[in-house]
């Protein structure tokens, strides 16, 4: 699959079937949109084709009110490419853009540009200049340029309606395995290992400091998740927070990554978060958090064990 940030080679795109829009995460309501674009663009024989931005629009229009991310760009390229997509724009967003009307958007970046074939989209699409355009303008316009356009329903999961707003309201509170079940796949997390205090190898469970973390963190809270580094993949317990037992209080992420030795300074690490173990706490004595953490370590095994079984 191919990666753009814009428009540099064409014959990777154009004249394919196309969805446009932020694609957050890669949910399961993305994953359905996505299912019948691949299937429309394998039937035709043409590129199933994603054109997202970065930033996204709401980054220039109204930085304050931004929502924090739950995906890079590379790993909602990443996703993306799992569900059979051939191309992923990143177009850079930037005011000219912003400035363009529906109609103007439709006639330079839909059919001029992309020379699509077809769209595939949800029922809460919009476009253009103040988010002008709807779906039913898109109707219009694809009616008028003879170009198809297929709807996707908003997806249901459950009791819950599947939406990016509703996925990050479930992480900033810590429901990791409620985000989960609407994600499809596990919420990752990837950072660079920087050196922390050396207290986890003092302890006996020696930790990866994470920092530079874009996307959004999970409330505080010790989770249990994957790690992956260099092809391999180890259970690992991830902790959100401060340290109240040693009178830490910057909040840190670290990751104790179980069974792996070796020097991780200076490595990118993925880590994939599944569910929350349990609250941040104090304990009166190292021994009892030793003991807590032996506690904590065997609930990410099987954790571990049950999501590679499934």
């Amino acid at each position: 699959m191919e990666l753009q940030r814009g428009f540099d080679n064409p014959a990777a795109f154009r004249g394919g079937y196309v969805s446009i829009g932020n694609f957050d995460g890669v949910h399961r309501g993305h994953q359905s949109i996505v299912s019948m674009l691949v299937a429309k663009a394998q039937q035709a024989g043409v590129p199933a084709v994603v054109l997202t931005f970065d930033p996204h629009p709401i980054h220039l229009l109204r930085p304050q009110h931004a929502p924090p991310s739950l995906s890079t760009i590379n790993r909602k390229a990443e996703l993306l490419q799992g569900c059979g997509v051939d191309c992923v724009i990143a177009y850079p967003t930037d005011e000219a853009l912003l400035d363009l009307t529906p109609e103007q958007f439709f006639e330079r970046i839909i059919r001029s540009e992309m020379n699509v074939l077809g769209l595939v989209e949800g029922p809460n699409f919009f476009f253009g200049r103040d988010r002008a355009g709807d779906i039913e303008t898109l109707h219009s316009l694809c009616d008028a340029a003879g170009l198809s356009l297929d709807v996707v329903p908003a997806l249901q999961f459950g009791d819950r309606m599947v939406s990016s707003s509703a996925i990050r309201s479930d992480i900033a509170a810590g429901r990791v395995s409620h985000a989960v079940d609407l994600l499809g796949h596990p919420y990752r997390l990837q950072g660079n290992v920087v050196k922390g205090a050396e207290r986890g190898s003092d302890l006996g469970f020696p930790t990866a400091n994470l920092e530079q973390i874009e996307t959004l963190l999970p409330a505080d809270g010790v989770y249990a998740g994957m790690a992956h580094v260099s092809g391999r993949t180890f259970a690992a317990a991830i902790n959100i927070g401060h340290n109240p037992t040693f009178d830490e209080a910057m909040r840190k992420v670290e990751v104790h990554l179980i069974d792996f030795t070796g020097d991780l300074y200076g490595e990118r690490l993925d880590v994939d978060l599944f569910e929350r173990v349990r609250d941040i706490v104090q304990f009166d004595s190292v021994e009892a958090l030793k003991q807590q953490l032996s506690s904590d370590m065997e609930q990410v095994r099987a954790v571990a064990k049950r999501q590679l079984g499934r």
